[in-house]
C-alpha cells in the first residue's frame, strides 16, 4: 500500500515539475482559424465560384444587356456601372460567412472550440479575415475584366486602392450581421432566405445601376440614404478622382455601428447558445 502511495506521489511530482505550455495569443489563434478556413478552400475549391464566376457574369450581363439602353453606349455605361457592380458583388457574397459558420455549428465542431483555452472571438474573427481575402479576390477579378473591356479609373491606382479599402471595411462590418444570424437560424436555408430578404432590397434599390435623379421622388429619397448607395458613391468617387467625403463619412459611421452592435451580440450568442 505504501509503495503504491509512493509511486502516486512520484508521478504527481513528475507531472507538476513540467512547465505548462504558454497560452496562445489572440493573434496566433486568429491566424490558426484563418488557416483552417483556407484549408477548406484548398480541399473544396468549388466554393470560390461566387468570387470568380459571379463577378464576370454580373459585369458582362449588365454592361452589354442594359448599357446601350441606359447610357447610349456600353463603354459609357461601363465607366458608371463597374464601381456599382463591384459593390453589389462583394456585398452579396458576405452572406456566405454566416452560412459556413452555420454549417460548423450543425456539425458540432463549435462546441469543441468553446472548450479550448483560447480567445473566444478568434474562431469568428479568423473566418472573417479569410472572407476579406475572398472579397479582395472578387474585386481584383472584376477590375481586371473591367480594364480589359475599356474601364479606366481617373483616380488612378490610389483611387482604386482607397475605393477597395472602404468597400472591404464595409463588407467586413456587414459580415457580422450574418454571423449573428448564423447563431440564431436553425438551418443554412433559413439563413440564406433571411439574408436575401435584407440584401436584395438594399443592393438593387440603390444607385448601382442608375442615378437616383431618374427615379420617382419617393424612391429617390430612399435610394439616397441607402447605405449601399452611399458606399457606391464613396467607391465611385475615389475611382473617378472626385472623392465624396460626405458619403465616405456616413459609410464609416454605419460600418463602425454595425461592428459595435453585431460584434458583441454575436459573441453573446456564441458563448450562450
Amino acid at each position: 500500500m505504501s509503495q503504491n502511495l509512493n509511486q502516486t506521489e512520484a508521478l504527481k511530482q513528475a507531472l507538476s515539475n513540467r512547465s505548462r505550455p504558454k497560452k496562445a495569443s489572440p493573434l496566433s489563434t486568429c491566424a490558426t482559424f484563418s488557416g483552417r478556413m483556407l484549408l477548406k478552400i484548398k480541399y473544396v475549391p468549388e466554393q470560390l465560384f461566387d468570387v470568380t464566376a459571379f463577378p464576370v457574369i454580373y459585369l458582362l450581363m449588365f454592361t452589354y444587356l442594359f448599357g446601350g439602353a441606359i447610357a447610349g453606349s456600353t463603354s459609357a455605361y461601363l465607366q458608371f456601372v463597374l464601381p456599382g457592380i463591384l459593390v453589389l458583388t462583394v456585398v452579396m457574397i458576405t452572406m456566405y460567412t454566416g452560412i459556413e459558420l452555420n454549417n460548423d455549428i450543425k456539425k458540432g465542431i463549435f462546441d469543441r472550440f468553446r472548450t479550448l483555452p483560447i480567445w473566444n472571438p478568434s474562431v469568428l474573427v479568423g473566418a472573417l479575415i479569410v472572407d476579406v481575402v475572398r472579397y479582395l479576390m472578387a474585386s481584383t477579378i472584376m477590375l481586371i475584366l473591367g480594364y480589359l473591356l475599356g474601364f479606366r479609373a481617373d483616380g488612378g491606382i490610389l483611387g482604386i486602392i482607397l475605393g477597395l479599402a472602404i468597400l472591404l471595411f464595409f463588407s467586413f462590418s456587414i459580415s457580422w450581421i450574418w454571423t449573428t444570424l448564423s447563431l440564431i437560424m436553425r438551418s443554412e436555408k433559413s439563413l440564406m432566405a433571411a439574408s436575401m430578404m435584407i440584401l436584395f432590397p438594399t443592393t438593387f434599390v440603390s444607385n448601382v445601376f442608375v442615378a437616383p435623379e431618374t427615379m420617382p421622388n419617393w424612391l429617390a429619397a430612399f435610394v439616397k440614404v441607402n447605405p449601399i448607395s452611399l458606399l457606391v458613391d464613396a467607391v465611385r468617387g475615389f475611382m473617378e478622382g472626385t472623392p465624396d467625403y460626405h458619403a465616405l463619412l456616413w459609410v464609416c459611421v454605419v460600418s463602425v455601428l454595425l461592428i459595435a452592435i453585431f460584434g458583441p451580440l454575436t459573441m453573446f450568442l456564441y458563448k450562450r447558445k
